[in-house]
């Protein structure tokens, strides 16, 4: 890793987390989640005031020991009613045993993570049988322009943020062995090429 990575790479995606879009649609996520619960991607704790008092323990996997120490000093800050527990990992290897989660909570995250089929394979493997995959995440649009315009910019998001707008998160999340009990695929407020969004719940499917 070097000093982008380690040093300014964190501080930029920490700012860009509190855009007000995100602000206006962080919460309808993590209040979903109850049980021992998994962030992917933690970053610096946004999603920390929105839990309810279901949870009875929240993992926070994030790699950056930088956004760890933010996200300590919110939970310390807000006074989190229930344990929480980091992990310094990748979502490519999550050190947790096998069905030990009752949810994973990922927002904002899937776009940025090198092998996302890989970490999929790894939420699935986490969550229990009956658990949930809680997602808000944004990719690529229906919009034949705007996915042009995605697939032009996606080299450049990647570059500096390590972002790929241009995932199609459904289908990946499908692929990986996931059945959608709520989906909805809408444009938030911003400019098109990044504003395609999927927010939903997804078991893991037993057939």
């Amino acid at each position: 890793m070097g000093f982008y990575s380690d040093r300014i790479l964190p501080r930029l995606i920490s700012a860009g987390m509190k855009n007000k879009a995100m602000t206006k649609h962080r919460p309808r996520i993590p209040v979903l989640a109850s049980g021992r619960v998994l962030e992917v991607g933690m970053g610096p704790g946004l999603n920390i005031p929105y839990y309810d008092r279901k949870v009875t323990h929240l993992f926070g996997l994030e790699p950056s020991e930088l956004l760890q120490t933010r996200a300590a000093e919110l939970a310390a800050a807000t006074r989190s009613p229930f344990p929480v527990e980091f992990l310094t990992a990748g979502a490519e290897s999550i050190p947790l045993e096998r069905a030990s989660m009752d949810c994973v909570v990922s927002t904002w995250t899937l776009c940025s993570i090198p092998d996302l089929d890989r970490a999929l394979a790894e939420i699935r493997r986490v969550l229990k049988p009956d658990g949930q995959l809680l997602f808000l995440e944004h990719g690529r649009a229906p919009d034949a322009a705007v996915a042009r315009w995605q697939d032009r910019l996606a080299p450049v998001f990647r570059g500096l943020a390590g972002c790929n707008p241009n995932r199609q998160i459904d289908a990946s999340i499908e692929a990986a062995g996931f059945r959608f009990t709520d989906i909805e695929r809408s444009y938030f407020d911003g400019p098109r090429f990044i504003s395609w969004h999927f927010v939903g719940k997804a078991t893991p499917d037993r057939r």
